[in-house]
């Protein structure tokens, strides 16, 4: 069944699967699967300026008009429709995401408030983890006792080493943030506080040697580490990313530094991207959205309580993330049926002819849901990291091929 509509005439609510009356469009190829990743926005500004943020420097400018801080209120709430979600689909764990803007500008009473309603309001056989994505710029020893108490993990931005990372992670002024980033991490491998420590995300900048900022985020000794692939889409692409599906400069990077963290007899750390590619490739899993058919399990609460898709829409059009739902009135069942999020969950079914055809779809998926958007279209095509997509995924086949092929060869000597 081809679930894609002639291209539209404007993009929002005209274009695939904004404009789509109900779920009930996608028929039996539709089944609601339980949320499993809740991303709370805490707070929505930021003391850093970093020029590349889907939130503040892209196409959505809503940030300018939302409420700064969530309430208690809207906390308490928002757990409220989490434990519910847990007990209505019997889900055996949740991941709560502390968010923001700089979610550390909430203050540490916000914070410890909602951790404790989600934990009082999830059932006890569901199993809670928390964490919290910050620029690590406010993690000083007190917050970081607070959080370690709370159990909730912490996970750090960083882009490399002091040149890759200060040329996009500035402050307003124009200042780096690296050597202060630098020294809270020290702080955060403090091992009075085990466990604490929950990785570094590093977003990608072609003009960064590869090997050279794995190498600089590996010395900070991170238990995970993940790489991002910049924000864009058709209409406005990422930097470096032409319309030439010869050239894989993102593909070229990403195989570059799989090679240095693949390459050594011992793994130094997680590098969540390249496992998931793995384990999609042996017909696994994966553990995020950026690769992989598996339904979306991620929902997004706003300062404000209102219900969003994945955040990174904003970087497409005004208003892409919007479901007109809060956490007020509506549960989180309302929020998957609707066509945005439902077309979300539709795996393989939810993609085009030319996705469908691909020789890597079951490990891409696609790719990453807000990377496809093509003004008149919509979300229904290819990932406008497709060449990269494919450069890379090749790159990892053929290494596990030829380590197949040489254990295959070792036994049969044996």
């Amino acid at each position: 069944m081809e679930l894609l509509p002639t291209p539209a005439r404007a993009r929002g609510s005209a274009e695939w699967p904004a404009n789509l009356p109900s779920h009930r469009t996608f028929g039996a190829l539709w089944r609601l699967v339980p949320l499993r990743h809740f991303v709370v926005k805490v707070h929505s500004r930021c003391n850093l300026s970093c020029d590349y943020c889907y939130l503040y420097e892209m196409a959505d400018q809503s940030w300018r008009g939302a409420s700064k801080a969530m309430s208690p209120e809207v906390a308490e709430r928002t757990a409220y429709r989490i434990g519910e979600h847990a007990r209505e689909h019997h889900v055996d764990s949740v991941t709560v995401i502390v968010h923001g803007g700089e979610p550390m500008l909430a203050g540490m009473g916000l914070i410890g408030r909602l951790a404790d309603a989600v934990r009082r309001e999830v059932p006890e056989y569901t199993r809670v983890a928390l964490a919290i994505q910050t620029n690590g710029l406010m993690l000083d020893d007190a917050s970081l006792d607070a959080l370690h108490a709370l159990g909730i993990s912490v996970g750090v931005s960083l882009d490399g080493g002091e040149a890759a990372n200060d040329r996009h992670r500035r402050y307003a002024d124009g200042r780096g943030s690296h050597a202060a980033v630098a020294e809270a991490i020290d702080r955060l491998r403090d091992p009075s506080r085990p466990g604490l420590f929950g990785g570094l995300l590093c977003t990608i900048d072609l003009a960064n040697d590869p090997v050279e900022v794995y190498e600089a985020l590996l010395s900070h000794a991170p238990p995970a580490m993940d790489f991002l692939l910049p924000h864009g889409s058709w209409d406005t692409p990422p930097p470096g990313r032409d319309a030439d599906p010869s050239t894989a400069p993102y593909g070229d990077w990403l195989a570059a530094a799989f090679d240095r963290w693949y390459d050594v007899e011992q793994a130094e750390t997680s590098v969540r991207l390249f496992e998931d590619t793995l384990a999609l490739l042996l017909g696994g899993p994966s553990s995020s959205e950026q690769l992989g058919p598996g339904p979306a399990t991620v929902v997004v609460v706003d300062t404000d309580g209102m219900i969003e898709q994945v955040d990174t829409l904003k970087a497409v059009y005004d208003g892409a993330a919007v479901t007109g739902l809060s956490v007020g009135s509506h549960s989180f069942d309302d929020a998957l049926r609707h066509p945005s999020m439902a077309a979300r969950q539709l795996g393989l079914a939810g993609l085009g002819a030319t996705c469908r055809a691909c020789q890597v779809r079951d490990v891409c998926g696609g790719g990453y849901f807000t990377h496809r958007h093509r003004a008149g279209t919509g979300f229904g095509g290819p990932s406008v990291y497709c060449p990269d997509l494919i450069r890379f995924i090749e790159h990892v086949r053929g290494r596990v091929a030829a380590d197949l092929v040489g254990a295959r060869n070792v036994e049969g000597m044996a």
